[in-house]
């Protein structure tokens, strides 16, 4: 059986695309870098992390952008040969307007080199690239409306492009208002039997979060929508494993089987706040002969166990619990830094900026993907003021993080201190009980556990002495503040030097161990 999620912790917004055997599946990654990560299958129910397309500095810029800003829902197709990705980079996000750039970029390979994005408009976001059978490819995507008394999510746009000019041509055309539910994006179109269908996200990204199919016999519509709609939501369902679904895409495998990617939420017992943020799950549906597409297992709610297709078997071998610094899995804060010098065994950070800069922050993190788990890093650090700080963090963004961090205070030398942040509120929960370490390394730990965060150390890493109470691990979530929250929670080692002198801490592993 397929065992949802497929992809755990924050990958969301899945664009599904096969070529021949493979599968490949792109998801958004907002402000961290590299950009848009691209997931490998042959089964549909074992994926590998392959790579990423926005990996060079000249492919995106994410230097300023705001939390939950860069990269929104990229798009995967393939066509005569070539990967198209199309994505919006999101400058910001939260007042009336939006600044919402569209890119697209294409390759041969779906490992690159990815050619230098293009710019298409910047009208709304969740850009789409379809090809029709005729060659012509059409443009899709949301239009935002900032005017007062006006529905923000005006529509989908539909225009011509043009490959060899690069360019959109013609007269935009909205195609497509969106159902009662409302809220409309994520727009992708397929040609079958003689229809367009149009599959669309409606009702927010949250727990009402639906996908809508709507079709028509000609690709400027009008658009009729499904009997049933929607044909997949979590909505009023607090019994479901998997919330908050919608945002989906289609994929057909040779043999005719029809499986749909789509974002999903897991929250933590007993609350609504998904820590792990926005996952990627799978259903598998059917085309019946109204010609309209429904769940295979009946119903529009999402299964936590899906029917794999009828291909072979391919699997990939586990991550290790510790996992080499260069590795494909790690991620930093809006883009490369001079300042995080990364080897196979050893990690080098330059203290830079603090967790709540949007600029030069020194971080490598991997993406945190169960509710259980105890964390281990190895720090080198010798800090001469208060000002320079090496330690462990639970990150989601610059609003909500918990940090364990080694510091040093003018009496009492060397120190670990806590920083907590909530909805950009700081707390030291040690107050001035500070601990007093030895001059050298240490050990940090974190352990997870659902909701309750507590962090330790150690000088052997056999002892390990808890540090401070246990912090509540909920808050790290998309559901928790005042801002918005599209990300997740990311294991994070950091160094801050705000002195500007950029001392260096080193680490020497980290490890994530999942019960």
């Amino acid at each position: 059986m397929i065992k949802n999620p497929i992809l755990s912790g924050f990958n969301p917004d899945p664009s599904i695309c096969r070529v021949g055997q493979d599968y490949y599946i792109a998801t958004s990654t907002f402000e961290w870098f590299p950009g848009v990560q691209i997931h490998h299958s042959r089964d549909l129910v074992n994926w590998r992390l392959l790579g990423h397309a926005l990996e060079e500095s000249r492919l995106i810029d994410l230097r300023g952008v705001p939390s939950s800003g860069g990269v929104w829902a990229p798009a995967l197709s393939h066509h005569d040969g070539l990967f198209y990705l199309c994505y919006t980079v999101v400058h910001q996000h939260e007042a009336a307007t939006k600044d919402t750039p569209n890119f697209l970029t294409t390759a041969s390979s779906i490992e690159g080199p990815w050619s230098d994005p293009v710019f298409i408009n910047s009208s709304g976001f969740d850009p789409s690239l379809f090809h029709d059978e005729d060659g012509r490819k059409y443009w899709l995507n949301m239009v935002w409306d900032h005017r007062p008394d006006h529905n923000p999510f005006h529509g989908i746009v539909l225009q011509e492009y043009d490959h060899h000019a690069e360019s959109l041509i013609g007269e935009p055309l909205m195609i497509f208002k969106g159902s009662k539910i409302g809220l409309t994006e994520g727009p992708h179109i397929y040609h079958r039997n003689g229809y367009y269908y149009l599959l669309t996200a409606e009702g927010g990204t949250e727990y009402d979060h639906a996908v809508t199919l709507a079709r028509s016999r000609t690709l400027d519509g009008p658009y009729e929508v499904h009997p049933a709609n929607p044909i997949l939501t979590s909505s009023g369902r607090d019994d479901l494993t998997l919330q908050k679904a919608g945002h989906a895409s289609l994929v057909e495998t040779p043999g005719g089987e029809w499986y749909m990617p789509h974002l999903c939420g897991r929250p933590l017992p007993g609350t609504r706040r998904c820590n792990l943020g926005r996952e990627t799950a799978i259903q598998q549906v059917e085309w019946r002969d109204d010609g309209w597409l429904y769940l295979v297992e009946g119903g529009n709610a999402p299964h936590d166990e899906v029917s794999p297709p009828q291909l072979p078997s391919h699997s990939w071998p586990d991550l290790p619990d510790r996992l080499p610094f260069d590795s494909l899995h790690y991620a930093t804060p809006r883009g490369p830094s001079a300042n995080v010098i990364r080897e196979t065994e050893k990690l080098v950070l330059r203290g830079c900026e603090s967790l709540e800069s949007n600029f030069e922050q020194a971080m490598l993190a991997r993406r945190l993907t169960s509710q259980q788990a105890t964390i281990t890093t190895f720090l080198e650090f010798a800090p001469t003021s208060f000002q320079q700080m090496a330690g462990l963090a639970l990150y989601y963004n610059t609003h909500l993080f918990h940090y364990l961090y080694l510091s040093r205070d003018e009496n009492l030398g060397p120190c670990l201190q806590v920083h907590s942040c909530d909805d950009g509120t700081s707390s030291f929960p040690l107050g001035k009980n500070l601990v007093s370490v030895p001059q050298g390394a240490l050990f940090l730990r974190a352990d997870l556990d659902h909701r309750d965060l507590q962090f330790s150390y150690s000088s052997d890493e056999k002892t390990f002495h808890p540090i401070g109470p246990a912090l509540d691990a909920s808050l790290l979530s998309d559901d928790h503040g005042d801002h918005w929250g599209f990300t997740g929670t990311f294991v994070a080692l950091c160094c801050q030097d705000l002195t500007g002198s950029c001392l260096a801490a080193e680490f020497n592993f980290l490890e994530i161990a999942i019960p």
